[in-house]
């Protein structure tokens, strides 16, 4: 009797489940019912996952889409772009939830999703898209052995942001090239008038020494690691009598424990000086909840370096979107992924994301950038830090293991556990460790 009653309800699921196929859902990539003509329509439906907040521009892009194409509809899904961020977004991509384009923003986490499987190859579509002619020589940054695992399509910049009107008092020119040095002196004159008289990013605090590497190597000749190099040991030794003997930038202790809003800082007028990315102009242009009464000039990174010609700096290309190599749904999200990337991300300019085609035009660009906001800022400065300086750029490619070591021991230094020569040693150790392993 129980075998019987149970192979009853075995069979009443089958017949409910084939009921409900028979209905069939909207799902992506299928035929819906066109209520008005009786007949199939089929309209393809993708998901993208990207980091920025919806109103600070994906919104608007994927809405200019929709309303121009019936026939491919797109919806945006944000995540926050940190540790938590994109391991809920690796979750999803490796239990096949409907994605069919996202958003990258580290080398490293690419190359998780490469290996995962879940990154198409676009080698066979680049006949009818070049990645290298549109976006320029700095694409090739984004590659893995060679290949394009999707597409990067943001111009990044890394800059100094100044208190114009801080700086036509202290009679200071806006540098179009400096040195670690002449920064430190500009940050000493101009604390007299502010808490600091720089605040920096954590994000791009490791900059200089990547700077350095990117120009004399990551290793020696005999395969070891560079980290060692004297210009480690003169950064950390500048920037530590910056913090404790001018006390013109915060101490990195003190800005780690308390999760120092650097930004704020800047636009409130506590610090003269911010040293950041193009992220800024989402701040800055919000006068509402950052209301200043000082115009914004830029200047680019200062350099380690001696010789201007050998210096490189942060920046490249961003927002590297890939098309999911599980997505039913490829053509469809690599012909969006095109017209995003040739000037449909003009609404992402308002957010402080600039396209890096060059087939978007970039006065354009800067229009979406500043709106009705440009009188606040030295336009001319900002000009040649985003389109003018010609100094080369580099995206980060170390391992995220190598890197937390390193700020393991830099972090160290600077709060008194050791000396600036043995941080880079045993900076230089953990990579060579890393190296052989």
């Amino acid at each position: 009797m129980r075998k019987m009653k149970m192979l009853t309800m075995v069979v009443s699921l089958l017949v409910i489940t084939s009921m409900l196929a028979a209905c069939g859902g909207n799902n992506s990539g299928t035929a819906e019912k066109d209520s008005n003509k009786g007949a199939d329509t089929s309209t393809i439906k993708l998901v993208m996952w990207g980091g920025v907040p919806p109103e600070s521009g994906p919104q608007e892009v994927v809405d200019n889409w929709n309303a121009a194409n019936a026939d491919i509809q797109v919806e945006y899904v944000r995540y926050v772009n940190d540790d938590d961020g994109n391991l809920k977004l690796d979750t999803a991509l490796l239990t096949g939830q409907s994605i069919d384009l996202y958003v990258s923003y580290t080398m490293s986490n690419i190359q998780k999703r490469v290996d995962a499987g879940v990154a198409l190859d676009l080698t066979s579509r680049l006949g009818e898209y070049n990645i290298d002619e549109k976006m320029g020589p700095d694409a090739k940054l984004w590659q893995l052995d060679g290949t394009y695992y999707g597409m990067p399509t943001k111009k990044n910049a890394s800059f100094v942001a100044l208190n114009q009107n801080a700086l036509e008092k202290a009679n200071l020119k806006i540098p179009k090239e400096w040195t670690w040095d002449e920064y430190k002196e500009y940050a000493k004159i101009l604390n007299q008038d502010f808490d600091y008289g720089l605040v920096q990013s954590t994000v791009s605090f490791m900059d200089p020494l990547d700077s350095v590497l990117e120009n004399i190597g990551y290793t020696k000749a005999d395969g070891s690691s560079n980290m060692d190099n004297e210009y480690t040991v003169k950064w950390l030794e500048i920037s530590n009598e910056m913090m404790t003997v001018d006390k013109s930038t915060p101490t990195l202790g003190e800005q780690l424990t308390s999760k120092m809003p650097v930004e704020n800082m800047f636009l409130g007028g506590e610090a003269a000086m911010l040293s950041i990315g193009e992220w800024l102009i989402r701040s800055s242009n919000n006068l509402d909840e950052y209301p200043r009464d000082f115009k914004i000039a830029f200047a680019p990174i200062p350099r380690l370096l001696e010789n201007s010609e050998d210096f490189i700096t942060s920046g490249g290309l961003g927002d590297f979107i890939s098309v999911n190599a599980k997505s039913k749904n490829q053509d469809a999200a690599w012909k969006f992924l095109q017209w995003y990337a040739d000037g449909g991300m003009a609404p992402m300019a308002a957010g402080g994301r600039l396209p890096s085609s060059k087939d978007m035009d970039a006065s354009v660009a800067l229009d979406n950038l500043l709106g009705d906001k440009a009188n606040t800022y030295d336009v001319d400065s900002l000009k040649y830090v985003l389109f003018e300086d010609t100094t080369p750029t580099f995206v980060r490619n170390l391992a995220q293991e190598v890197i937390d070591l390193r700020t393991q021991e830099y972090e160290k230094y600077f709060l008194g556990g050791q000396n600036a020569q043995d941080a880079a040693a045993n900076m230089a150790k953990h990579h060579n460790k890393f190296i052989n392993k």
